[in-house]
Parts: C-alpha cells; sequence; structure tokens
C-alpha cells in the first residue's frame, strides 16, 4: 500500500516538473447536482493529462544507470506520451509499446518526442508481452502504467491538491482503468479526509479493473473500441499494487455507457468551455446521467485527459443521438 508519507514525498520530487493544476467551481454542475462540483484541471498537463505526474516520479527515482539503459512501457496512449516526455528531461530514451486499438493521434505524439514506438496486437495485454520481451532481451527498465508504486504516489499527488483546495471534500470522482489514479488520489484523500468517498469511474465495455473486482482477483477482459480509449486494458494478471489497493480503499465503481461518455464530452465543451478526451470526462458523464447513488458535496472530480482526436471530438460535439462510430 502506498501512504501518505510517499505520495508527499513525490510531490516534493516532481515539483517543478508538472503543473499544480487548478480545482474550479462547476456553476453548471453544481446547479444540476444539487451540491457544490469542482473540477480538478488535470488536462492542462504539458502532455495533455495526469499521467505525466507518474511518469516523472518513476523517471526520477531511477538511477543514472538505470536512465541509461533507457525505460519500456506499454500504454494506452498518454503513459507513454508522459514517459517520452520526462526522459527527454533527463537524457535517457524510452520504447512504447503499444496496441493497435491506439488511435493515431496519440501515437503520433509519442513519436514526436523522440520514442521508438512498437505498434503490437490488439490489446494492452499483447503489448505488455512485447515489453517483457524487450527486458529481457536488452536489459530496459520496465516503468508500467499503472502498477507500480512510484507512478501511483506520483498520481496521488492529485488528491493531495484537491484536499487542501476543497478542505471539505465529501465524495471525489476518478476515472478507473488500470488504477494508478484511482488508487493514488484514493490513498492521499483518505489519509487526510478518511470518511470522503472515492468512487472509480469506467467504461461499460472491457472494464478490467471492475470485473477483477467483482471476481476477487484480477481477470483478463477482451478489450473494445470506446470514446474512452484511455480506459481500455488490462490491470495485469500478477498487479502487486493498484488491485489490492482499488479493492480497499474504493467506495463504488460505476460503469458509464458509450452514449453517456460522449454527453459527457458535450457537456465539457458546450458548458464548461474545455476539450475532453473520453475518459477525461467520465466524472462529468457520471453526474449529468444522475449515476453516482447518494451523492454528497462537495464533489471534486477530475478531468484526467483532453488527448482526443480532433474530428472525433467535432463528430460527438456536434452528435445529437447515439455517439459517432
Amino acid at each position: 500500500m502506498i501512504g501518505l508519507n510517499d505520495i508527499k514525498n513525490a510531490r516534493n520530487r516532481i515539483v517543478g516538473h508538472i503543473i499544480s493544476t487548478p480545482l474550479v467551481c462547476s456553476p453548471t454542475l453544481s446547479d444540476i447536482c444539487g451540491v457544490a462540483v469542482g473540477l480538478k484541471l488535470e488536462h492542462y498537463q504539458t502532455t495533455g493529462s495526469f499521467k505525466l505526474r507518474g511518469a516523472t516520479n518513476a523517471i526520477l527515482e531511477l538511477t543514472e544507470a538505470e536512465r541509461a539503459h533507457g525505460v519500456v512501457a506499454a500504454s494506452t496512449g498518454n503513459h507513454g506520451r508522459a514517459l517520452s516526455h520526462a526522459v527527454r528531461a533527463v537524457g535517457s530514451r524510452a520504447t512504447i509499446c503499444m496496441s493497435r486499438l491506439v488511435p493515431e493521434n496519440k501515437v503520433s505524439e509519442v513519436r514526436r518526442l523522440g520514442a521508438d514506438v512498437r505498434i503490437i496486437g490488439n490489446s494492452q495485454d499483447d503489448a505488455q508481452k512485447e515489453v517483457e520481451r524487450l527486458v529481457a532481451e536488452n536489459g530496459f527498465v520496465m516503468l508500467p502504467p499503472f502498477d507500480h508504486p512510484a507512478i501511483v504516489a506520483g498520481q496521488g499527488t492529485i488528491g493531495l491538491e484537491i484536499v487542501e483546495a476543497m478542505p471539505d471534500v465529501n465524495t471525489v470522482l476518478v476515472p478507473l482503468s488500470g488504477g494508478g489514479l484511482a488508487a493514488g488520489v484514493a490513498a492521499a484523500v483518505k489519509s487526510m479526509r478518511s470518511h470522503a468517498k472515492v468512487i472509480g469511474l469506467t467504461m461499460e465495455r472491457g472494464a478490467a479493473m471492475k470485473a477483477s473486482l467483482d471476481a476477487g482477483e484480477p481477470v483478463l477482459v477482451e478489450e473494445f473500441p470506446s470514446l474512452a480509449d484511455s480506459l481500455g486494458g488490462g490491470i495485469g494478471l500478477d498487479n502487486k499494487v493498484t488491485f489490492p489497493m482499488c479493492r480497499a480503499l474504493l467506495d463504488d465503481v460505476v460503469l458509464l455507457s458509450e452514449s453517456e461518455i460522449a454527453a459527457g464530452i458535450r457537456h465539457a465543451y458546450v458548458r464548461e468551455r474545455e476539450i475532453l478526451e473520453g475518459a477525461g470526462a467520465v466524472g462529468i458523464a457520471a453526474l449529468i446521467a444522475n449515476k453516482i447513488s447518494g451523492l454528497r458535496g462537495p464533489v471534486a472530480l477530475v478531468l484526467s485527459g483532453r488527448n482526443i482526436d480532433m474530428a472525433v471530438h467535432r463528430r460527438v460535439v456536434n452528435a445529437t443521438g447515439n455517439p459517432p462510430a
């Protein structure tokens, strides 16, 4: 279990390398919900998502010798982008393995930052197998997107900032995929405000952490295309960190349909004036769909990323019915 001291140490390590993002009031969501709602603007990070915190913390924890070997990771896009940015700052190099489901706009950004990109298979599990091969053959240091203490501690710094900005927070809504963000935020929030609820939000199709929590152990799931593509991928059958933390710390997990996620993206743009990818909009989607039972305010929700293909964003925003394919 990652604790409050680990997260505070991570904040001291990454200060100056990341943005301490604002937590701003949303009058529209506050009116809809009848309680105060604040938006944690993590999509304002340099690489467009919260992933920069964990990636930077993990890179700065490496020895000079480890950095010299280079790092490798599987990614659905945002971790790869963050890791590629972080290694450039310390003179290291990254190899990022992604499946064919990762949108091209995310792949191209990872390449632009100078990483060696490998497109492997149709799932994050397939990409992870390539990571393990490269570690064995080339001696790269593996920095996974979520199941790593330094990654979780880095993401947990968001929780510190939430409680500091909203000391009376009662509910925190967090996108949930492999659990690095949810576990880190929950660890920080519950250490400082023990009775606050932390709720994970994910898509209906291919929700690996939800399926694993229901089964009582990590399980494999089939991956499907989704507007919330960043929430796809498995959690790893040998998950050591995020599964037990999410099981212990999350108060609930809420599933969202593709049409609900699309509505969240549209609301973010039309009412909040924010451009969000599907994963970043699940908190808004859950609130406007009234999916959180017994909601207690004040509420903080993490807008986790903005790295959506803008052609897709235009289609979603302009749609009036079901989300575009």
